[in-house]
């Protein structure tokens, strides 16, 4: 969880009018896989779904 606070709190830092494009790209790629793997551990925390 603390992955996902830090990357949040990366691109909330930052102006994206001024990054290159492939930056943006890369920076919403990877936190969109931290939001991915944030919600399966709260889902086996949950027993929602099972490790």
């Amino acid at each position: 969880m603390l992955e996902l606070s830090d990357a949040i709190d990366r691109l909330a830092a930052e102006d994206p009018s001024i990054l290159p494009h492939h930056v943006l790209i890369e920076q919403l790629i990877e936190l969109h896989w931290q939001m991915a793997r944030l919600q399966a551990q709260i889902a086996r925390r949950t027993c929602v779904r099972q490790p």
